[in-house]
């Protein structure tokens, strides 16, 4: 598995918390096991093959430090999404911006890789609006928060 399924596993997982509130332990003891994906396998290929070690313990690291960390990264939003109040920000595109952000801030992940990953994802998922918000917010998060620190 590619870290970009791996990745797209990641926001798959920080989505199901946003949406059910379901703590980061119960989404990862759920959703990797083989009997998970193999229940989904015909339906997405992103299930057709269980994470290897390697990427499961990516996945481990990024859903619970992105659910950890859920507050500070909504604060970077709210600081960065000028004109937009969270609120009205979609659960998908706010999952984007959080992972991205962890990525970059806390895993050392290239902030080229994450920002152009990112904005696939939000391509894939979101409105045809989502891609450029996503980058935009992402650009002045890097500016401020990472280049300024």
């Amino acid at each position: 598995m590619s870290r970009r399924n791996a990745r797209e596993l990641v926001l798959h997982m920080i989505f199901d918390n946003e949406c059910s509130g379901n703590g980061a332990e119960a989404i990862l003891a759920r959703r990797l096991e083989a009997e998970y994906f193999a229940t989904l396998a015909s339906e997405d290929a992103l299930y057709e093959s269980v994470p290897a070690d390697g990427q499961k313990e990516y996945i481990n690291t990024a859903v619970n430090g992105v659910i950890g960390c859920a507050e500070e990264l909504d604060s970077y939003i709210c600081k960065y999404s000028s004109g937009w109040d969270i609120s009205r920000i979609s659960k998908v595109s706010k999952c984007i911006l959080r992972l991205s952000m962890y990525e970059i801030k806390y895993m050392q992940i290239p902030v080229g890789a994450s920002v152009n990953e990112a904005i696939e994802l939000a391509k894939k998922y979101d409105s045809e609006e989502a891609a450029p918000f996503v980058n935009g917010v992402l650009a002045t998060f890097v500016k401020k928060e990472i280049e300024n620190a």
